[in-house]
């Protein structure tokens, strides 16, 4: 069977359906899963030369397989890169960039608002490699600027952030970086290719925890890197070849099927986040909401240009809100009761589900950070998060409602 190519410019929604590598033989039009460790090689000369990378074709699964590469191609085509590489999470993928990109006496710049679990990898294992870390405000141009040193090799940051939906300039921090000859990685997990893509404003490196909305109802763990083939070629895939942080292809697979409901998927609970946050900003017992789609929001006029789909008015589907209290203990006692009264909303950390999720941040999410790196982060005991799921508008509000109403 001869493949038909796709025409060029096709729109995001298609290429969520039908980016992947080429059907086999038996011209299914649902990906194959292959689910094998290795492969076998048609003679000893082409097992050499394909061992040696000198010619196409797949060996071992820690190496390549073609479930996991149309992964990794239907998510570049998103988010419009040349290539991708798929890790066995998205903390795994972090790691990855840093081991291709960083050595001893490196320096980064990254934002004290990231996923805890990043903050720990940078200042744990990464400062035990003899990488330094310098965390800046999320928002604040001229901190990012002033902590560029010398040795400065990578910027990162996520946008939005989790849990407090702080948006960074990606235009203004890619500009920054590459004056420094350095380069700039985005977490774009919150949004997702479907709203946002970091290329466009001059990111060099996209983070993804497919486990989030690529996937989209909470079935397994997946992460990637998108970049430039070069990259992928001469700088990731060296290394996960002898390391071993690569995806399976069940979850390769998984993902893929994600993908395919995307779009549809990220509009339908952005808008049900969207509702949310308005009514929860008009609730006596909330003190302040954390969303990007509100006008309240310190970075919405930036949201509105970085993302996509903003011209419906949406900003992603998670938000957050903090409690009223007079303490610290008395804020985690009103949020934990908050919590503790829905009946709808599952009480887990996970996000991008289809299930809308809450969690307490202080100390879940962020629970293993030091209390200062949680103020830095503006992390408070009487923060609430919620990730949005596609259940009924009027089911959920009402089920926050069992909680906040009783405060």
């Amino acid at each position: 069977m001869t493949p038909k190519k796709l025409p060029d410019n096709l729109h995001l929604d298609t290429l969520a359906v039908r980016a992947a590598i080429e059907k086999s033989q038996y011209g299914e039009n649902s990906e194959a899963l292959y689910l094998t460790s290795s492969f076998v090689q048609p003679d000893a000369a082409s097992a050499a030369r394909r061992f040696a990378l000198e010619e196409e074709g797949y060996t071992y699964t820690r190496v390549g397989n073609p479930t996991v590469s149309s992964m990794e191609m239907r998510l570049a085509a998103l988010e419009g890169t040349e290539a991708a590489i798929a890790t066995s999470s998205g903390m795994s993928a972090i790691l990855l960039l840093g081991m291709g990109l960083l050595k001893q006496g490196d320096h980064i710049v990254c934002s004290q608002s990231v996923f805890g679990s990043t903050i720990r990898l940078f200042s744990g294992e990464f400062s035990k490699w003899g990488i330094s870390t310098t965390y800046v405000s999320q928002t604040d141009v001229a901190q990012w600027a002033a902590a560029i040193r010398p040795n400065t090799k990578l910027l990162f940051a996520e946008t939005p952030t989790n849990p407090l939906t702080d948006i960074c300039d990606i235009q203004a921090l890619a500009d920054l970086a590459h004056n420094a000859g350095a380069l700039l990685a985005v977490d774009n997990c919150f949004c997702s290719p479907a709203l946002q893509q970091p290329l466009r404003f001059g990111a060099d490196f996209i983070i993804h925890s497919g486990t989030k909305y690529l996937d989209g109802q909470g079935r397994v763990l997946a992460g990637a890197i998108c970049c430039s083939q070069r990259y992928v070629n001469e700088v990731f895939l060296p290394i996960t070849r002898t390391a071993g942080m690569v995806l399976s292809p069940f979850n390769a697979w998984v993902v893929l099927k994600g993908m395919e409901t995307l779009g549809i998927r990220m509009q339908a609970q952005s808008e049900r986040a969207l509702a949310l946050a308005t009514w929860l900003e008009g609730h006596p017992k909330v003190k302040r909401v954390y969303y990007p789609g509100l006008p309240s929001h310190p970075q919405h006029a930036l949201a509105m240009r970085q993302q996509s789909a903003s011209g419906n008015g949406v900003g992603a589907a998670v938000l957050a809100f903090e409690v009223f209290g007079n303490t610290p203990d008395a804020l985690r006692r009103n949020a934990f009761a908050a919590i503790d009264a829905v009946q709808v909303c599952s009480i887990t950390t996970n996000l991008g589900d289809t299930k809308t999720t809450i969690s307490h941040p202080a100390s879940t999410s962020h629970g293993r950070l030091t209390e200062d790196q949680r103020q830095a982060a503006g992390i408070h005991q009487g923060l609430v998060r919620v990730a949005a799921g596609l259940e009924h508008i009027e089911d959920l509000k009402a089920d926050l409602a069992r909680g906040l109403d009783t405060l």
